[in-house]
Order: C-alpha cells, then structure tokens, then sequence
C-alpha cells in the first residue's frame, strides 16, 4: 500500500469523522465507516433523500411508520433451513420458514457475535457487546447484566411513540437493571439464562446422556462437601411491566416449565400483535422462542414424527410453526404490508451436540469467531416492499439492526451520540435490495480479544497469529468460505491495511473506553415463588 494511500486512509479514520461528530451531532461510529462513507457520501445522501420520500409515502399509506418483528432463536448454521432440499437433507420439515424466505429476503451474509448473551446484547444496544461488557455467556447465578446506562432499541423506538414488548429468551443478566422491563420494553417475559437448564440439568438429561453428576445420587458421597454447589434453586423466566419495581418469577427450571414457557410467550406475542392491530400504533416486538432447543429424550408418552427421529429436529419443527404463526396472523390482522419481519438465529451451532443437533456449511460453531460460529441464517419479509424470492451478498451485522429499525421508525434522533454505535442504517439494503449495503467490514471477538477482522472477502485470523510475523491467517472467503487453507504469500498486500483497520478501531476505544461487566446482586428485583 503507498504512502499516499495510507496517510489519506488515516486522515479520514482519525480527523474527519471526529469533526462530523461534534460538529453534527450526528452517530458515532466505528472508524472502518468513515473510511467507507467518505467514498460514497455523495451518492448515499441522494440515496437516503429517494429512501425518505419511499417512507413517508408508506407512512401516508398507512397511518404509522412500519411495525417491526424481529424473531430470532439459538445455535443455527446457514444450510439447515430455508428451502426444500436442505430439509431433506436434515430429515425435517420447515414449510413455514421457506415460504417466508420465499416470499423475503435471504441473507448470505449476516453476522452475529459468536455466542448467546453477546450477540443479543449487539441486537439491543447496536453496540458490540465489548464496549458495554456482555462478552461471554451467562449461566446461573451469574450476578452480572446489561448496564442501565446503555440504550436499547425499545427505548428508542418507545420515544418515537412505539409499544414494545419482549417475549423470549433475553440472556441479559440476572441483575435488576439488566431485565428488559428496566430496559425500555412495555412489557416482557424474559428467560434470564438459556435453555440448558430445565431440559438437560434434570434426571432425562442426565439419563440420556447430555448431562453428568446433577442428580444427587450421582454426587461424591464422601468428599463433596458443598451441597449448593449445584444451581438447583435459579430463577428461569420473569415477568413484568415498564415501571414494575419487582419482576415476578414466571417459571422455575423443569421440562415441565420449559414446555409452559414456550407456549407462554408465543401466546403472549400473539395478544402484543392483535392489541396493537387494533389500537392501530406501531409496534416493536422482540419474539426470541427457546427454540430450538428441548429436552434430549423422549418425554413420557412422546412420539417424534421426523425422519431425522431426535431432539433437535423435533424443536426445529416446532420452531418453524411459531415462525408461521406469527406470519400468518399479522396477515389475518391485514398488516403484513406495513410490517417489517426480520427472522434469524442468534449465533452458529452448538457443536458439543453433533451429530444430533445444529449443523452448518461452514467450520466453526457457536462461540468461534469462524464463519460457522458468526455467519448465521437469516431473512427480511415485509410484502410489498422488499423483492420476494431474493438473495442478499451484502455484509451485514446483527447491531445494524439497531440503527436501522430506528430509521424506520422514526427514533434516529433517540440514538446516543456519546458513545460507539456499531450499529450501521442498512434502510437501502432493506428497501433497494442487494449491493446497496453499507458496511464491507466485520470485526470479530471471541470473548474479550479482538479474534478476526473481515474486510469485504477476505478475513484476517489475530488470534493464533504469530506476533510481530504475518501468519497463514488470511483468506478468502469466496475461494475458501470453510477458511482451510490460510494464504500468507497470496495475501501479503493486505497485511498492512488489516493492521490499519485494528489500530484504528482500537483508537477509538482510547477515546470511547468500553464499559467493564456490570455485576450486582443475582435475582435482586424478582418475587421469588414458594418452593
């Protein structure tokens, strides 16, 4: 890379967009942006003015800007769902979710973070969760959440005049501030850590395999001195209003619990959408089932009905007939045309559970920074405005949903500017279709490290590199999309522009420190249940 390339790079990444910030108030972004957007401002600005006369027609249209439902569930590769041929593959049905990818948008190229909680927390906050602290998974009792301070996508969308809702797995933390009701949502049932407990930390799940040394007979009788050790006695799922001081235990951890939960929530959604038809306001509904994850064994007078006969197909099913209901309602209700549906997994699969559960076309799985942990399912239905039956290739992050809802609904002015949004408006990729995306980067952690950075098709490894030496940690992921085959000589040039890209981001941080992990009491705010 010459000299001129490199000085004109970092003026943009370090002197123009600090400028634009004070000086507009606008967003702040991560530094990669900038280096995109002063490429392309003229033509985004045109773009953004064509955007806003398309909304405000549909506003007129319709009385309100769109209803947003934003479905998302666990551990699911790209390749296990979605059409016909890889249902036979996996020995499932979905009809339910290949006709939504029919009648939508499918994405190539979505990326999540590699795990749960984080990826969950980047949905929320259009923040990667290292700057707010929510870099690893919580299990019970954990004692630590999502901060108050930060911003969720419900209470920007709330001040735009919207009513939310939460319905699902939250995965935030097990302290007050960290619930969704304390987080801008109307009105939430949240189940506070995953599904791994009330269906595997039992007698079945211990019988069938997926769990070792829960049941009490199964303990140290002579050395285990410590009988709480095991979290038998955690709370599963709350539930609360906006403005209630105390969260009532919904669920306590059990099959039996688990099985209520679920059918719980997709009938409290279903009550959210009709309420909200009828009053005739917007609408933003986060529906995350626990799905699809469910106990490891027959339960007592189950039948499977799959080809595929386990768990994990079972659930999938059942998945793709909660995905159905709620699109079959909102067009029963008649507002499927000013709803916008994104539908997508949190994260790749789970690969502790092969050959049974998740699988992907990629290598890696849930909680590697590879593209089969990061690079998940996903679609965008909203009739009439999006092009049905497409294939999008644009990169884009689970944080820019953030950003992008608010534009739709009117909240941009809401967003913080004191802090990093990751979050980019991808309103044109939506509405204008494929190559109108805005971002060609992706920075990756794995925990608390910066693990890759992806630019456009290649993608550099940091973690395993060999320091102060260029490693065989480049690709290309057209070539090479399992990232097999490291290309060191071929890719040389792009050494020094991936280091740039680091420096840069960390920059930022100097000036933006990120938020360490918030602790606190666990189950602080909650009304307990008499055992």
């Amino acid at each position: 890379m010459g000299v001129y390339r490199i000085i004109s790079v970092t003026i943009c990444a370090f002197i123009a967009f600090p400028t634009l910030t004070v000086a507009a108030k606008k967003i702040q972004h991560d530094a990669e942006y900038y280096v995109v957007q002063t490429q392309h401002a003229e033509q985004w600005a045109a773009e953004d003015d064509e955007l806003d006369k398309r909304l405000k027609a549909l506003r007129d249209k319709y009385g309100n800007p769109p209803n947003i439902v934003h479905i998302m569930w666990d551990d699911n590769g790209i390749g296990e769902f979605g059409n016909k041929l890889f249902n036979k593959i996996r020995g499932y049905n979905t009809p339910k979710i290949n006709a939504l990818a029919k009648e939508g948008a499918t994405f190539a190229r979505m990326y999540t973070e590699p795990s749960c909680t984080p990826s969950r927390a980047a949905a929320l906050t259009g923040r990667l969760p290292i700057r707010c602290g929510m870099f690893k998974v919580l299990f019970p009792p954990d004692g630590m959440g999502l901060p108050g301070e930060e911003v969720t996508i419900a209470e920007v969308l709330s001040k735009a005049g919207y009513a939310t809702a939460f319905y699902g797995k939250a995965h935030q933390g097990d302290i007050k501030e960290s619930y969704p009701h304390n987080q801008g949502f109307d009105e939430a049932n949240a189940s506070l850590y995953n599904q791994a407990g009330p269906t595997w930390w039992n007698e079945l799940g211990e019988a069938a395999g997926a769990t070792v040394g829960w049941s009490k007979d199964t303990w140290d009788k002579e050395y285990a001195l410590d009988q709480n050790f095991r979290p038998y006695d955690y709370v599963m799922a709350i539930e609360a209003k906006k403005g209630d001081k105390v969260a009532k235990e919904w669920a306590v951890p059990s099959i039996e619990s688990y099985n209520r939960l679920h059918s719980h929530i997709e009938k409290k959604s279903m009550e959210f959408i009709q309420k909200n038809a009828k009053s005739k306001e917007p609408f933003y509904l986060a529906y995350w089932p626990n799905l699809p994850v469910r106990p490891p064994a027959k339960l007592p007078g189950e039948t499977w009905s799959t080809s595929s006969a386990n768990w994990y197909a079972e659930a999938v099913e059942d998945l793709d007939k909660s995905v159905g209901k709620v699109i079959d309602e909102l067009k029963r209700l008649g507002i499927a045309e000013n709803t916008l549906v994104i539908a997508m997994a949190d994260n790749g699969p789970m690969e502790e559970t092969a050959p049974v559960g998740p699988w992907s076309i990629f290598r890696g799985g849930k909680g590697s920074f590879l593209e089969g942990g990061i690079r998940v399912t996903a679609w965008a239905w909203w009739p009439g405005v999006i092009e049905p039956d497409t294939v999008i290739g644009d990169i884009i992050h689970i944080s820019d949903l953030f950003t992008t809802f608010a534009r739709l609904g009117g909240g941009m002015k809401y967003i913080p500017t004191d802090r990093v949004i990751d979050g980019i408006d991808q309103t044109a990729l939506l509405i204008n279709g494929d190559t109108h995306g805005r971002r060609d980067y992706n920075i990756v952690y794995s925990g608390p490290m910066l693990a890759a950075i992806t630019k456009q098709q290649f993608k550099r490894h940091f973690i395993g590199d060999r320091p102060g030496l260029v490693g065989k940690g480049f690709f290309n992921l057209y070539w090479d999309p399992r990232e097999e085959h490291g290309m060191m000589q071929e890719l040389l040039w792009a050494w020094g522009n991936f280091e740039l890209m680091k420096e840069r981001h960390e920059k930022l941080i100097e000036k933006y420190p990120n938020t360490p992990p918030r602790h606190g009491d666990p189950l602080g705010g909650i009304e307990r249940i008499s055992r």
